[in-house]
This record gives structure tokens, C-alpha cells and sequence, in this order.
């Protein structure tokens, strides 16, 4: 119920919760009650449709060559690869989501409760399953390059469990969303329309922002430290040697890094103060409300993109995975020799052992 230009946490949460969903009309609750009046868009829907669009073909295209790279190598795959690879496929379910998303940003839901729910389960599951495969591929290139420990990534069971384990606390913290997103059913003066959305349940608000929190701490901050610690120690060693090989290394490592904190840092800090807002930390009124959904809305956008990248830093920049990709268009006779000679050449293939990943 708005007083005073501000807004009470059942008005803001409980019917109607505006995040990320913008109408220029005041939405109707109940009779003598609204909601703040936001901007119809944050971002342009034709910027937003074009770069998701750019996105979604850019990633498929990318994550499926990189699955189809190191699902074709002939010699045993390293832990970094493996690693690698259920990353690629965890990029791949989240861009089949995206025409969804697209959709959705030109309209409204049009596509179901269960698929709302399908939907924003996968959107976790990718954040998840993402973060944590990274911080795993930061401890093994520590272990790797600077304590020069091949027992540990060389055991293949081992890394098997580590992933099926990603996957598992990935789905398991997932789930409670599936519980959470409904698609909904709002009325703007005469327009009415539908939304897929997060909304409070009566009597478990508590433990919404309890997950939340899990989301922060699990989800981000705690990787990231791991991350920072790992691959801190690991260009540091870089920095020692005078092997031309591992200067290479150490600079898609620093680009991994600095992506990853540029595509996720922004939304994760705007997701905080979210939560923040929705424990009723302190006041709020629409003004700091619509700046929110402004910053929500701009950095899940970038956030987004991350998944097209991933195939960037960790193959396309690395004369590994180049080498790699254009022998085995050689060899299933998709390019010439010469082409192989001229752009396929590169001494750490030929020199990189089985514990030395395809790409880093």
C-alpha cells in the first residue's frame, strides 16, 4: 500500500512484485490500493531482442564446438577438460532458454506455470552449476601449476565425482525456485497481462530470503574467493617462469577472471541489495525501488551474455584449442593440409601431456 511515496513489503512482494517487469501504468491490487508507477522499459526491447538473440546463436555455435572439440580428442581427456566440457553443457541448456526470454521481453508469458517454473529452474541451474565449475577449473590449474600436483587432476573417478557433486548441489539449490516463480496474472487500468515471476508464499517468506542468501554466499561470493585465492597464486607463479607456453596460460587465465567478475559482480551486488529490500532491512520507497529494477534489468542483461563468452576465453583464444579443432576437421576431411599447416601449427599440442588441458 503506498503512504508517503512508500511502499510496504506485501504491496511490493506479495501481489505485485515489479522486478524486471516494467508497465507505465499503476497496477490495480485491490480497491484504494497500488503499486509504484515505473517506466514501461528500462532497456529498449528491440536492444534487448537483437543482443539476445546475437547471444543464443553465438553461444549454441560456440559451446557445441567446444563439446564436439573435446568430446573428439584421441588422447585421454585432462580434469581441466572434463571440467571444460560440462561447463559447455550447462551454457548450452541455459541458451535454449533464451528464445523464451526473448519472447517474453517482447510480450508477455505466454507459455505456462510448469513451463515458468522449467524455465527459471534452468536459469538457476546454470548460475550454479557455472560458478562452481569455474572455481573447481581455478583449484585444478592451481594444483596443476603451482604445487605441480598431477596425482589428484589425473584421477579420472575423482573428477567425475567432483562434477556429478557440481550437479547435484546445483539442482538441489535450484529447486526451491521451481517453488517460488508462477506465472501471474496482473490489470493495468484495462490491460491485462502475465508475467513469470517470483513470488512470496504466505508463512515461507522466511525461507525465500534464507535462499536468497544461500544464493549469495554459495552461488557467488564464496567461489569467488576461491577463485581470486587460486588463480592470485597461480599467475603469481606464471610471473616466475620463462616459459613462453605458461605466459600464454597465465594470460587467458587473467582474461577467464576479469570476465567472469565483469559479466557477474554488477548483478550479483544489485541481486544483495535486492534481498535487502525484501527482508524490509530499511525503508523503501518507489524511487529506490524503480532504481533497482533499473540496475536489475541492466546487469542481468550483461550477466546473460557470459555464456557466449565462456567458448571465447577458454578455446578460441587458445592456440591449443585452435590446433586441436582444425586436426580433427583434417581428419574428417572438412579442410585441406595446407590450411592445417598454415593455422594449425602449435608446439604445446604437440608437447602437452595428458594432464594438460586442451584449451589452458
Amino acid at each position: 500500500m503506498v503512504t508517503n511515496n512508500k511502499i510496504s513489503g506485501e504491496d511490493m512482494y506479495g501481489l505485485f512484485d515489479p522486478d524486471m517487469f516494467n508497465y507505465s501504468e499503476y497496477v490495480n491490487l485491490n480497491e484504494g490500493t497500488s503499486a509504484c508507477r515505473i517506466l514501461k522499459n528500462h532497456i529498449n526491447t528491440n536492444v534487448l531482442v537483437t543482443v539476445y538473440c546475437f547471444v543464443f546463436f553465438l553461444s549454441l555455435l560456440g559451446n557445441a564446438v567446444v563439446v564436439f572439440v573435446i568430446a573428439s580428442m584421441d588422447r585421454q581427456k585432462s580434469s581441466t577438460d572434463c571440467y571444460l566440457l560440462n561447463l559447455a553443457v550447462t551454457d548450452i541448456m541455459f541458451s535454449l532458454t533464451l528464445p523464451f526470454w526473448i519472447a517474453y521481453v517482447k510480450d508477455e508469458w505466454i507459455f505456462g506455470d510448469a513451463m515458468c517454473k522449467i524455465i527459471s529452474f534452468i536459469h538457476e541451474l546454470n548460475f550454479y552449476s557455472g560458478i562452481l565449475l569455474l572455481a573447481c577449473i581455478s583449484v585444478d590449474r592451481y594444483l596443476a601449476i603451482v604445487h605441480a600436483t598431477s596425482a589428484i587432476t589425473q584421477k579420472r573417478h575423482l573428477v567425475k565425482f567432483v562434477c556429478f557433486g557440481v550437479w547435484l548441489l546445483a539442482v538441489l539449490l535450484s529447486v526451491p525456485f521451481m517453488i517460488y516463480f508462477k506465472e501471474l496474472k496482473y490489470k493495468a487500468d484495462s490491460i491485462e497481462f502475465k508475467v513469470c515471476k517470483e513470488k512470496s508464499i504466505e508463512g515461507l517468506e522466511i525461507w525465500r530470503i534464507i535462499i536468497r542468501l544461500l544464493r549469495h554466499t554459495i552461488g557467488f561470493f564464496i567461489p569467488v574467493a576461491v577463485m581470486i585465492f587460486c588463480y592470485g597464486f597461480t599467475i603469481k607463479t606464471l610471473f616466475q617462469t620463462k616459459n613462453g607456453q605458461k605466459q600464454r596460460a597465465m594470460k587467458v587465465i587473467f582474461a577467464v577472471l576479469l570476465a567472469f567478475i565483469f559479466c557477474w559482480l554488477p548483478y550479483n551486488v544489485a541481486m544483495f541489495v535486492d534481498t535487502l529490500l525484501r527482508a524490509e532491512s530499511f525503508n523503501v520507497t518507489c524511487e529506490i525501488r524503480n532504481e533497482i529494477d533499473k540496475t536489475l534489468d541492466t546487469t542481468e542483461f550483461i550477466a546473460f551474455s557470459h555464456c557466449c563468452i565462456n567458448p571465447i576465453l577458454y578455446a578460441f583464444i587458445g592456440q591449443k584449442f585452435r590446433s586441436t579443432f582444425l586436426r580433427i576437421l583434417f581428419k574428417n576431411g572438412l579442410i585441406s593440409k595446407r590450411i592445417l599447416s598454415v593455422y594449425g601449427r602449435s608446439s604445446s599440442y604437440l608437447s602437452s601431456s595428458g594432464n594438460s588441458s586442451v584449451t589452458l
